[in-house]
């Protein structure tokens, strides 16, 4: 064991996350702050949360602290709350042989041991995520060189990197995530074993693969953990509706794929809210805009069309993805048409649309992959009617657009007009029915 000084940023953990710690030493009990929260501080960055990490069994937890609740069935942790801010304390783990419930993989199924601090660090996923805080004695607990690899910059797996993997195939997003948020790279063995057990996150549930997902994506490092998932052939595993065009190397995914992680990361940068229905949507026009081109509609297919095709798609079920975002964006798909038709009622029917701003977001996405052609004046012109949405009456606007589709675009089928159907029903009259209604005895 390594026991260091604390450097002085991390006096910045959180009054709450001491508070934990301070009344449960004051009961007798051993306790620390644990984890990415210490990790994050040694490295300047600012943390998200503090964990905290205790002998204490759950139900002692509880018993001192009125305001807490137990969560959790593979591993009971206790969220201890302040108001807005959620402290997250978990007992020591015990061994892994101990008393762990294996699935025939190896995934671990149930993990409700208890043991030593030591022990504990054992169980933890990665060296970096196992150093303990002392915010009393102000020093730093490390069992596994922890620090040596935080200052070397490696993602180093405790224990056998596939054994690990096997027990919880999610600490392969996991180790991609924190590669891309550190600007890490991965040790050997951890890297190998990734490669090697790609498939395994087939066997985890679709509610965790989508909270991890959510880590990734929406923790403001979106387009490195974006480059780290491609290069290590896991979203194809993840999103096996684009997994053709994924290995295809499509430039229109991978274009609209990079200007929305670069986008994300940027509205989290600027304190702007963020969506998991924007990635959704970039996930599936590729391979909408590839089947309309494909039946001969283009981009100008009609909504009944568009509509028709995404409810043939299975939208990411194997995500457990919630279906508000489903709906957001299949309502953004579905706009996507209108930006390029030039009838008045079409251009009154998109911007008086609820998704309008979502929508034009979008549609200025497909304008900078460079890979479908529109025309910069037709992208002006929506930006006007966008800026103009902010801010009505601020901007002057222009009546048409710029830019006219023609009648008979390349690829596109000549609208008929559809003929009225007559009845087939034999017109009865007033006399006649009179008589129907009242006959002769």
């Amino acid at each position: 064991m390594t026991q260091e000084t604390a450097n002085p940023p991390i006096q910045a953990i959180s009054k709450q996350a001491r508070s934990v710690v301070a009344t449960l030493r004051d009961k007798g009990f051993d306790a620390f702050v644990v984890g990415g929260g210490v990790r994050d501080l040694l490295l300047n960055l600012d943390p998200k949360d503090f964990d905290v990490a205790t002998n204490a069994r759950p139900e002692e937890v509880r018993a001192i602290f009125p305001r807490s609740r137990i969560i959790g069935r593979r591993f009971r942790l206790v969220h201890v709350l302040f108001g807005a801010e959620v402290v997250e304390v978990a007992t020591f783990r015990a061994s892994h042989q101990a008393c762990d419930v294996l699935a025939s993989s190896g995934r671990i199924l149930a993990d409700n041991c208890y043991g030593s601090i030591e022990d504990d660090a054992q169980r933890r996923d990665f060296t970096i995520n196992a150093l303990y805080y002392d915010p009393i004695g102000h020093t730093i607990m490390d069992f596994v060189k922890g620090l040596e690899d935080l200052r070397d910059g490696v993602i180093r797996m405790i224990g056998v990197p596939e054994q690990r993997y096997r027990e919880d195939p999610v600490r392969m997003l996991r180790a991609v995530r924190f590669a891309a948020k550190l600007g890490f790279q991965l040790e050997a063995e951890t890297h190998e074993a990734l490669l090697r057990l790609r498939p395994s996150l087939d066997e985890v549930s679709p509610a965790r693969l989508f909270d991890e997902l959510m880590k990734c994506f929406l923790g403001g490092y979106a387009q490195p953990t974006l480059e780290g998932l491609l290069r290590y052939g896991l979203l194809e595993s993840l999103f096996p509706e684009c997994r053709t065009l994924l290995l295809a190397q499509d430039p229109l995914l991978h274009n609209l794929l990079h200007h929305v992680m670069c986008d994300t990361d940027l509205r989290l940068k600027q304190g702007k809210p963020v969506t998991p229905a924007f990635l959704m949507a970039a996930l599936l026009w590729p391979a909408l805009y590839h089947t309309l081109v494909a039946q001969g509609q283009g981009a100008l297919a009609s909504q009944r069309v568009m509509r028709r095709i995404l409810v043939s798609y299975t939208h990411f079920e194997r995500l457990a993805m919630p279906r508000r975002f489903r709906a957001i964006a299949d309502e953004i798909l579905v706009l996507q048409p209108l930006f390029l038709r030039r009838e008045q009622k079409h251009l009154d029917a998109l911007q008086q649309h609820p998704r309008f701003r979502a929508a034009c977001d979008f549609f200025f996405l497909r304008a900078r992959s460079g890979v479908e052609a529109i025309p910069e004046k037709l992208v002006a012109f929506w930006r006007e009617r966008y800026e103009f949405s902010a801010s009505p009456g601020v901007v002057q606007l222009a009546e048409t657009p710029p830019w006219q589709v023609a009648e008979n675009e390349p690829g596109q089928p000549q609208k008929k007009r559809r003929r009225r159907r007559r009845s087939t029903r034999s017109k009865v009259s007033g006399a006649d029915l009179m008589v129907q209604e009242n006959p002769i005895p």
